[in-house]
């Protein structure tokens, strides 16, 4: 049994679809798995075993689609009828959604398996739940990052294949760092955010944590209906870019620049030094401008209503928010479209872009979830983003880099980021 969790997420499906394996003994492996492991890990905020195995039960009397029976995890900002959905906040401790968001009920309909909700920092903001990072010793614990932080402690402790999470900021790509594990944020509006807690929406990206490229291009291609499926293309032009900002990053993060830039050269790619801080000047500031304006607006109805709830973080935060002016915003958004155009221009001289995921490796710690600083402005500016593990730094913490590809050329950057997945295996 457990070879058959371990297996990648497309033979796992094939496994389950051709009865080769039933879809109750593999919903019944991974439910052990979580029962051993998350007492120390900590990455569910809701598990109903009774549940996942009805689940599974009713998909071994026919295959219900090209996802059938795989199990997943949903980060706890989504919502599921059949599951209290919390947000992360003692707000909404006890709230039970009438309706899956659009993105469970498509899995559902794919044929998926909804084995629990995965933890999320309060309202997908700064406040941490408490997951431990998997990777880090049991005396010496680092965080797993936010705010997918369950979903990818989850995956990086083998209790689930993949699971979805979010990015305002960094929320996919910095936990999957931090947690050596693959984080694939499509081009924004790839995935439906019907029935997702909205944080900033012209931010706000729905996306997928798992053990695998492959694994993440398959799922998201599935429910897309978008031929993601990794190829090999010809000599690629890649932008290798070692300080995408102001912030310097740490030995361990130039390393993993450099072991990415070495294989992707034994590949047969071509390489090209890109210093982006002139192009970006600005738009970290712009993006905490943007997401600040924005959950300030979504969150009213929450603040007009005592009891608010919130965490003092988060209410620091909205008020924060508050004090953007309308002005600001508008400025803050322009920004965003003029560096959206120098963009195109930049990926006119480059396939695609490599960069740092993370200042360093997952701090030390479960007080905070790190700095997004290397991922705010590929949030802002839309880009699919991979995270791909590269290998360890100090305390045997995982590091890794970003494969960044133009607006809407999702296949490609999943395509890049598995060549340089399977030249490191």
């Amino acid at each position: 049994m457990q070879d058959i969790l371990d297996l990648p997420v497309r033979s796992l499906v094939a496994r389950l679809s051709r009865r080769e394996a039933s879809v109750e003994s593999v919903v019944r492996g991974y439910l052990d798995r979580i029962q051993a492991l998350d007492t120390q890990v900590c990455a569910w905020q809701h598990i109903d075993e009774e549940n996942a195995l009805s689940q599974a039960r009713a998909l071994e009397r026919s295959v219900r689609g090209p996802l059938h029976g795989l199990p997943i995890g949903v980060k706890d900002l989504i919502d599921t009828a059949d599951m209290p959905t919390t947000y992360g906040s003692v707000r909404y401790a006890k709230h039970q959604p009438a309706l899956d968001a659009a993105c469970v009920a498509a899995a559902r309909e794919a044929g998926a398996v909804i084995l629990g909700k995965t933890v999320t920092t309060e309202f997908a903001t700064f406040k941490p739940g408490p997951t431990r990072n998997p990777r880090a010793p049991v005396d010496r614990p680092h965080t797993p990052g936010g705010s997918s932080s369950g979903s990818a402690a989850a995956v990086a402790a083998g209790m689930i294949p993949l699971a979805f999470g979010t990015q305002t900021a960094g929320s996919i790509i910095r936990p999957a760092a931090y947690c050596g594990v693959v984080g694939y944020k499509p081009t924004y509006g790839t995935l439906s955010l019907v029935g997702v807690k909205a944080l900033a929406p012209s931010l706000d990206t729905l996306g997928v944590l798992a053990r695998r490229v492959d694994d993440v291009a398959f799922f998201t291609g599935r429910l897309a209906r978008l031929d993601l499926d990794p190829r090999t293309f010809g000599r690629l032009r890649i932008g290798v870019c070692r300080q995408p900002h102001e912030a310097v990053p740490s030995a361990d993060s130039i390393r993993a620049i450099e072991t990415a830039a070495r294989n992707f050269e034994q590949l047969g790619a071509q390489l090209a030094d890109l210093d982006l801080r002139g192009v970006c000047e600005g738009l970290t500031g712009a993006q905490i401008d943007i997401m600040g304006y924005e959950a300030a607006a979504a969150f009213t109805p929450e603040r007009l209503s005592p009891p608010d709830g919130f965490s003092p973080q988060f209410q620091a935060f909205l008020e924060t928010g508050a004090q953007v002016s309308g002005e600001r915003y508008a400025a803050a958004r322009a920004l965003a479209q003029e560096a959206r155009a120098a963009f195109r221009t930049i990926f006119e001289q480059v396939d695609v872009i490599v960069a740092p995921s993370a200042p360093d490796i997952a701090p030390a710690g479960l007080e905070a979830t790190g700095d997004p600083v290397f991922n705010r402005f590929w949030t802002l500016l839309g880009n699919p983003c991979v995270h791909v593990p590269t290998g360890t730094g100090e305390f045997d913490m995982p590091t890794g880099v970003t494969v960044i590809a133009p607006y809407g050329v999702d296949a490609l950057a999943l395509s890049v980021a598995h060549a340089l997945e399977t030249k490191l295996a």
